[in-house]
């Protein structure tokens, strides 16, 4: 048996991969999106503990930490900060733009290239970085251009503040339109046991080399409950 209590690089044995090529983390990372209030809103209830969740995380060997600045909106990188750095040298912090959250239960996609762009140094600032080097589009913007979404993003790596763009919560064919305008180095959609309609945007970025980030992989604590149903769904033994 494992002891979490005692074996600092359990995250490794989850294996490694690289993002864009040039950023190596583990296979099994953390999303940082519960660390805020309820629903991803306001500050956490016990501050102390969502800090010790974040370095306990580092601790065993966790090198991927996905956030966004809408969590909080903003308490979520603030708390990241405050946790972590000066971050390990292989430590990967990762954020979104694209999504606002004005209120409990209340998201909005905003693509607006001045938008984004506004996002994006206001997640340096919380973060405490030079340079994000995954940066993800958090939502398409239906009413905005995906080009002039993307192209925000582009400029801004053009400007030394943006390494990699990802997306997040896309089709095959938004992905496949997205890479006309950029290089894509991630797709972060929703994929696991429960839900599985992403496959052919998995399928796509296996066969291109394109890092997929499933989030709600445990389909949002199910499968982790006393009461999960993933047992019955395992291979019997022999």
């Amino acid at each position: 048996m494992t002891d979490v209590h005692t074996t600092p690089d359990l995250a490794s044995q989850s294996g490694t991969f690289a993002i864009g090529g040039d950023l190596p983390v583990h296979r099994l990372g953390f999303g940082a999106m519960q660390l805020a209030g309820p629903g991803a809103w306001g500050e956490p209830g016990d501050r102390d503990e969502a800090v010790a969740v974040l370095r306990r995380a580092v601790e065993l060997g966790v090198t991927l930490i996905d956030t966004a600045d809408s969590y909080g909106p903003e308490v979520n990188e603030r708390l990241i900060r405050e946790a972590l750095h000066p971050y390990p040298a292989d430590l990967l912090v990762t954020t979104k733009a694209g999504m606002t959250h004005p209120g409990p239960g209340e998201w909005e996609a905003n693509g607006r290239p001045e938008h984004l762009k506004r996002q994006v140094e206001s997640s340096l600032r919380n973060l405490g970085l030079e340079r994000v080097d995954l940066l993800q589009l958090h939502w398409i913007d239906p009413e905005v251009p995906l080009s002039e979404q993307l192209g925000a993003l582009v400029e801004l790596r053009e400007e030394g503040k943006i390494h990699h763009i990802g997306l997040t919560g896309v089709t095959r064919e938004q992905l496949r339109t997205a890479r006309k305008t950029t290089p894509i180095a991630s797709v972060q959609n929703e994929y696991s046991p429960l839900q599985r309609r992403c496959e052919d945007v998995l399928e796509r970025c296996e066969q291109d080399g394109i890092a997929f980030l499933p989030w709600s992989p445990i389909g949002r604590g199910v499968l982790a409950g006393p009461d999960s149903p993933w047992p019955r769904w395992r291979p019997s033994a022999g």
